[in-house]
């Protein structure tokens, strides 16, 4: 079995969360589903650099990394998945954003925007029923759906 590494942002404001519907590209999980920014850790690569480099692709926006808020570890077809979610402290860079001016949102990014995440197919499932009010006082959460 496979092993993929992943990073994502948590970019929240007004209780709704910056969130991507994704083009089908090679790599991607098909669906019709929001997921929060972020993508694959290169071979080599730390997590932080990893999450600011995939922002800086699919946003154009230098992110501001604050506190690991959640782990999550699944299986989808042949590969175990590990994700790690940092909280983005800069929601107010991220809010006017042209994804046509990046390295990789027209080719990634089907759909940017702030959604009400109890009103969308969001994945992962727990970002529906968590408290984006205050971020800073959240532990970090595990979910293990293996």
């Amino acid at each position: 079995m496979k092993r993929r590494i992943a990073v994502r942002g948590i970019v929240a404001h007004n209780n709704k969360l910056l969130c991507v519907k994704l083009k089908p590209y090679k790599g991607a999980i098909k669906g019709d589903f929001w997921c929060t920014l972020g993508g694959g850790v290169d071979t080599g690569e730390a997590l932080v650099p990893a999450l600011k480099r995939e922002i800086i692709e699919e946003a154009g926006v230098v992110p501001v990394i604050g506190d690991l808020l959640y782990i999550q570890q699944f299986r989808h077809e042949a590969t175990e998945h590990l994700e790690f979610f940092f909280h983005i402290t800069n929601w107010n860079d991220f809010v006017n954003l042209d994804v046509s001016k990046t390295s990789h949102g027209t080719i990634e990014i089907a759909t940017l925007a702030f959604i009400d995440p109890t009103k969308e197919h969001l994945l992962p499932q727990f970002l529906t029923t968590e408290d984006f009010s205050d971020l800073h006082n959240q532990p970090t959460k595990i979910f293990d759906y293996l």
